[in-house]
């Protein structure tokens, strides 16, 4: 391990006063160790980067299976890690504390291997189609694939949003495509393979396998937690939340599993729908006398005559 040398980085100068104005107690866990393990990987980087990025010919030809390791949480400069970390402080913030600590841990372990060996099998298809050896030779390096990843995940659970992507209102679910394409055209030097590559494991376990294969393979370990169980609900913030209200605090958010009862959305609105005939049938009455509880009322099957009948007086008195 080396300690780096040069100029003063500004860019992580920048990060920690990033940091500092949202809090660490504001951070979850695992976010705030994921930014600690790159920061400190990139002041003490264990290789120099051409020793630590992943391509094809080093990590399948020659098989230095390590890469896959090292690669994410190595950068190429001071505001490549910015940039990178910035965008894992926000998508960590929101993501952590919907799927819950342990198991956005094992996403990020997961992802981050993951991610390498799609990286590898792109560029080794370049090789085939284009017939251009040169794909072989290209390495990445830095955590931006499992940034583009998280982002397919924040989409998924956070559906309807809208993204600004340069000045352009974009729906979320399509932002991720339209960030690849533009990171390219920006910065040509990126490696559109590895972002690209974020975005189809984000996808494999969004829409595909790689989900029920993680809780097959954790269903051996009680510590870790099935994130399809009702949680209590996160909305996140944009990041000019965070900027404008650094001392914003946090509170416990709400169980909204109590309040909906477990029904869909769809579900939600039927029940709603006759709770509303039911009310204006029965004149709005509460039964007993007693206060109906928040969140949705399922009405009692059948009432007793007498009930029936005191339900009608109270209906022709309004009249």
């Amino acid at each position: 391990m080396q300690r780096r040398q040069g100029r003063v980085n500004a860019g992580l100068l920048l990060l920690l006063y990033q940091i500092s104005q949202v809090g660490l107690q504001n951070i979850p866990s695992v976010t705030l160790a994921v930014l600690v393990l790159n920061i400190f990987f990139f002041l003490n980087p264990v290789r120099p980067l051409h020793e630590a990025c992943i391509s094809v010919n080093e990590g399948f030809y020659r098989q230095n299976w390590q890469r896959l390791l090292l690669s994410p949480v190595h950068h190429a400069d001071d505001r490549h890690l910015y940039y990178n970390m910035i965008s894992m402080l926000w998508k960590g913030i929101m993501l952590e504390r919907k799927l819950k600590s342990v198991w956005f841990a094992y996403i990020i372990a997961v992802f981050s291997v993951l991610i390498g060996v799609v990286y590898m099998a792109l560029e080794f298809m370049l090789v085939k189609i284009l017939n251009d050896p040169s794909y072989e030779m290209n390495c990445a390096v830095g955590f931006s694939g499992v940034l583009f990843a998280l982002k397919v995940l924040n989409n998924h659970y956070n559906p309807g949003r809208v993204s600004n992507v340069l000045g352009l209102q974009i729906p979320s679910k399509y932002a991720c495509w339209v960030e690849l394409v533009a990171i390219h055209l920006i910065a040509p030097g990126t490696s559109f393979a590895g972002h690209l590559a974020g975005i189809l494991v984000g996808l494999m376990y969004t829409m595909g396998p790689l989900k029920k294969i993680m809780k097959a393979c954790a269903g051996g370990f009680t510590s870790f937690t099935d994130p399809d169980r009702p949680r209590d609900y996160y909305s996140g913030y944009s990041d000019y939340y965070y900027y404008r209200y650094p001392d914003y605090q946090y509170t416990t958010p709400r169980n909204y599993y109590d309040y909906t009862g477990g029904l869909t959305e769809e579900e939600q609105l039927e029940r709603a729908v006759l709770n509303s005939l039911n009310e204006r049938d029965f004149g709005g009455a509460t039964y007993n006398n007693e206060r109906r509880p928040y969140g949705f009322w399922f009405p009692p099957e059948q009432n007793s005559e007498e009930e029936i009948r005191r339900q009608r007086l109270r209906r022709f008195d309004r009249r």
